[in-house]
């Protein structure tokens, strides 16, 4: 059973876990659901945060559901578990009232030790990222002119919202964060007097395309217009999705 409380409120929450085994129905389908609520206006979009992980080892994502919205839910996928839900929610706001017990608190320091321990790992990562990619521009071409199979990074942003409507973050992001990035080809010395001999990546199209035709793939429409994506936090635009 997951329960939390709303920082700086005493608000309990449910975990979207917690509802799909109230219901006896699958988290992501549950999930599904809570997303087409919120895009039709009927819930407010509930917060996202770890939960317990699952068989292969990866962290469960699960939302973290007010109670108003919890039954609205529940009367979605399954009327019948209304009294369930009730019930389930007296305990829960029982148990949040008293004060923890010792082995609570122990379990409650070891899971923010496991987050802790988590996010170093993937700062390390990253670190590790940027340390390669500081070591790979040091050898990159250098040319005078933009080759005719190259694009800027202006030009690929202004491909990429024309082809799928992402903005320039998430194309900021494919392009320098995302583990399955494309490598720049190359660098072009800025000819402009004003640039002060200053330089500007530039990608292969042909890599660029790969490279978002597989992020695009990987992607979930969640609303019409609306995509996640397993390694982008949070929803971005997506208008055209591309067929495998």
């Amino acid at each position: 059973m997951t329960i939390a409380k709303f920082q700086g409120g005493a608000a309990v929450t449910m975990s979207s876990q917690e509802i799909a085994d109230l219901v006896g129905s699958r988290h992501d389908d549950v999930k599904r659901s809570i997303d087409r609520l919120v895009a039709r206006g009927v819930i407010s979009q509930p917060p996202m945060a770890d939960g317990p992980k699952a068989g292969n080892g990866v962290v469960v994502q699960e939302y973290r559901v007010s109670k108003r919205d919890s039954y609205v839910i529940v009367a979605q996928l399954s009327p019948e578990f209304t009294a369930a839900l009730v019930d389930r929610w007296q305990a829960l706001e029982e148990r949040a009232a008293r004060p923890m017990t010792q082995a609570e608190i122990t379990a409650a320091n070891a899971n923010h030790l496991v987050a802790v321990e988590r996010q170093q790992r993937e700062q390390q990562l990253a670190l590790e990222r940027i340390e390669r990619r500081v070591e790979d521009l040091s050898q990159t071409t250098m040319w005078d002119y933009c080759p005719q199979n190259c694009q800027s990074l202006t030009r690929i942003k202004e491909t990429m919202l024309a082809r799928h409507g992402l903005s320039g973050a998430v194309v900021d992001y494919v392009l320098k964060v995302w583990p399955n990035q494309p490598n720049p080809a190359g660098m072009v010395r800025n000819g402009h007097e004003e640039a002060l001999g200053s330089q500007y990546l530039v990608w292969s199209k042909s890599h660029v395309t790969a490279a978002f035709h597989r992020f695009v793939f990987e992607s979930t429409m969640v609303t019409a217009t609306q995509a996640t994506h397993p390694y982008f936090e949070g929803r971005f635009r997506l208008v055209q999705k591309v067929p495998h």
